[in-house]
């Protein structure tokens, strides 16, 4: 898929710092997948690898969005920094980045506790009481999947 240009050109963001800021600021992100000509939206949770440009996720070990993902890998997300309405003004002040790139199911059990580390530390404010708590085990993390979405 070749790179669309914005008709606003001057609202891009193309500066580095300000994109990784929307990304560490983030919490959640929006994944549209499809396969065979059907569509699929769902909002995830994230945490967000910096070293490798890489978000993590963790979802059930069913759905539809693993179908998806099996079927087909390449997907598109956004993430939203919401700054919020002004009123008076029918305007909404807000950042965003659209991206695209390969969704992975993580299989190995080291990739797993990897990506649950760095969602954990994208997300909690004390990482290691939850995983202490919740991933006690390789058995816990059995019970769950890790997904990769390699930005391109």
């Amino acid at each position: 898929m070749g790179k669309y240009h914005m008709r606003k050109q001057e609202q891009e963001i193309t500066d580095e710092f300000e994109l990784r800021d929307i990304i560490n600021k983030g919490k959640y992100a929006i994944i549209t997948m499809s396969k065979n000509n059907e569509q699929y939206i769902v909002t995830l949770s994230y945490g967000y690898d910096g070293i490798n440009n890489n978000l993590y996720f963790h979802t059930g070990t069913k759905g539809l969005k693993l179908d998806f993902i099996q079927s087909n890998p390449n997907v598109c997300a956004t993430i939203i920094d919401d700054m919020g309405y002004i009123n008076g003004e029918c305007g909404h002040e807000y950042r965003s980045i659209v991206m695209v790139g390969k969704m992975s199911i993580m299989e190995d059990m080291n990739e797993k506790k990897h990506g649950m580390e760095i969602v954990l530390n994208h997300l909690e404010q004390a990482p290691t009481i939850i995983k202490e708590r919740v991933l006690k085990n390789d058995e816990a993390y059995n019970s769950i999947v890790v997904l990769k979405l390699e930005i391109s």
